[in-house]
């Protein structure tokens, strides 16, 4: 087997590695002490939250997305493919060397989406976005730390607490969507998506695109 490349390391918000390697042609993204948040091999439920997000969304002639997190991108091309020409895609992202890591290490992974005029990239926290917005978004996808379920950074907690998800409402228009990409399923926080005024779906996806292997939830919740 093909030994594991180390090709760049960007800091996280709290002062912690993340680290990007290569074996191959696949590629991961981990946390210092070897913790991996993503890999490109397993892109299945990362591609489901943008295209179950879509299905919601027929009756917008124009949707205004807001992607939180860009990672590995899976998120992102997956609502290129399914997003109308008029679409407008913002992508939040907290560490500015994984934007610049889609444009080298990762090209391969990333190819051109980048280049799409419908997508515009952030690289700040997006939870000052969605602090910053009323009415603005049709759809609020949510890809950030490991879901409610936090690993890397303490004031991800924030975006699925009370005041995060009232604040997400806000930023949304009429019976927007908000949608939760999470590696856990969390019955609390449905409960609490309802106390905060959301419809939620919940939808248990394969982590791969294989109809194999572990699964990972989703929450599709309509602003009500």
């Amino acid at each position: 087997m093909q030994p594991w490349i180390h090709l760049a390391t960007a800091k996280t918000p709290q002062g912690g590695d993340l680290r990007l390697l290569r074996r191959g042609t696949e590629y991961s993204i981990r946390l210092e002490g070897g913790n991996e948040l993503m890999n490109s091999r397993l892109s299945g439920s990362e591609e489901a939250l943008a295209t179950l997000s879509f299905e919601h969304l027929t009756d917008r002639a124009a949707p205004r997305v807001l992607i939180g997190g860009l990672g590995m991108g899976f998120t992102l091309r997956a609502a290129q493919e399914v997003a109308p020409p008029t679409a407008q895609i913002t992508v939040a992202e907290i560490v500015p060397e994984l934007v610049s890591w889609a444009q080298g290490p990762m090209a391969p992974v990333f190819g051109e989406c980048l280049a799409d005029p419908r997508v515009s990239v952030e690289t700040q926290d997006v939870a000052v976005l969605i602090r910053a917005a009323r009415g603005a978004y049709d759809a609020i996808l949510l890809d950030v730390d490991n879901g409610p379920d936090g690993l890397t950074r303490a004031g991800n907690d924030g975006l699925y607490a009370v005041e995060g998800l009232n604040a997400a409402r806000r930023a949304l228009a009429n019976g927007g969507i908000l949608a939760i990409w999470s590696a856990h399923p969390d019955t609390a926080f449905t409960k609490r998506l309802s106390q905060c005024g959301f419809d939620a779906q919940v939808h248990a996806v394969r982590a791969s695109r294989a109809k194999r292997g572990s699964r990972h939830t989703i929450w599709i919740a309509r602003a009500v």
